[in-house]
């Protein structure tokens, strides 16, 4: 089967970094889907993991995240889906991606596609939602039947990826006064499309804008870009007894003291957490995503597609990852068919 591979870690710019090779088709056992796939996402985290190091791959390694398919054989232990069933899904870190015609995943960790998405714009759709939910709901323990209607919530990071789902999870399914980060003009205008009520620059001064706005302290901060540098900010910030979730790796050591007078809490989000481990509430996953579909379906929330790059290649797949290393892609990105 076609796939997208790597085998040395390399710069975006050299051709080598990602080569269309071909490889085995898999076979699914246990609990385990083979998805036939139809379209693919892409997010900061696969060049993450494709960045430049000194390690040579013994066979291709295939990348990637997300994914939309429909299920083409199911494992002996399946219970939750069937052959023929549309779904969509991020995966695990642990195992091949889904930048491959055929992708084995386990079912547990699986939706079903939303019904009004066509599979490029539900592929938009399952990492960034995931960490989004997780951060929102499970981290940071706000209601999601709007029980915290009228708190406040900062989110670093508004037109990112995760940014642009949680914003709609914040303002319309928990129902919060929402404070996005943008620096640019189409940026800020993506953001405020999505509901955010107030735009501040992350950029400039944070606690001043935000206190120009009417806010003295948030009492929900999600950190969706750069921990290190947007940490203290968060901390001036958060209201005593709040909360901060971060969903991006620090470089520095990360200045918690700043939370104690405030008794806040400080929270890690990383999707990846439940398949990784095998945590006996890796089902959640599935159960969220299929709540996902069905707000998409009642028009509660939407796709956050930015931009489609065409065909699943080698060479699209490059252009992405150069998009996602300079910081300036709105939405999401994705690729249809190969």
């Amino acid at each position: 089967m076609k796939a997208i591979a790597l085998t040395r870690y390399l710069p975006i710019s050299n051709p080598e970094s990602l080569k269309d090779v071909e490889i085995d088709k898999p076979t699914p056992t246990g609990h385990d889907l083979l998805v036939k796939i139809e379209a693919i996402g892409v997010n900061p985290v696969d060049t993450k993991v494709r960045a430049p190091k000194d390690k040579v791959e013994e066979s291709p390694r295939v990348l990637g995240w997300d994914a939309s398919g429909t299920i083409e054989a199911v494992g002996p232990d399946v219970t939750l889906f069937k052959a023929g069933d549309p779904v969509f899904y991020a995966g695990s870190i642990t195992r091949p991606g889904t930048n491959s015609e055929f992708h084995l995943v386990d079912e547990r960790i699986v939706g079903k596609k939303p019904a009004s998405l066509d599979f490029s714009h539900a592929a938009a759709l399952p990492l960034t939602t995931i960490t989004a939910w997780e951060a929102l709901f499970d981290r940071l323990g706000v209601s999601a039947e709007g029980k915290d209607a009228g708190k406040s919530v900062l989110i670093v990071g508004g037109a990112g990826g995760v940014g642009s789902i949680g914003i709609q999870l914040a303002k319309k399914v928990a129902k919060l006064k929402v404070i996005a980060t943008a620096s640019r003009p189409e940026s800020a205008k993506w953001a405020t499309e999505l509901g955010a009520d107030h735009i501040v620059d992350h950029f400039g001064d944070m606690p001043k804008q935000l206190k120009k706005a009417g806010f003295e302290q948030v009492d929900y901060v999600l950190i969706f870009n750069d921990t290190d540098k947007h940490f203290p900010a968060a901390a001036a910030v958060i209201a005593p007894q709040g909360g901060i979730c971060t969903i991006v790796e620090n470089s520095n050591p990360i200045p918690v003291e700043l939370l104690k007078a405030k008794s806040a809490a400080f929270h890690w989000e990383f999707m990846f957490t439940r398949a990784m481990f095998g945590t006996p509430d890796m089902v959640e996953q599935h159960k969220l995503l299929n709540e996902v579909a069905r707000l998409i379906d009642a028009g509660t929330i939407k796709t956050t597609l930015g931009r489609d790059l065409g065909k699943i290649n080698a060479a699209n797949l490059r252009e992405a990852h150069r998009l996602l290393e300079e910081g300036r892609a709105i939405g999401k990105m994705v690729m249809t068919g190969f």
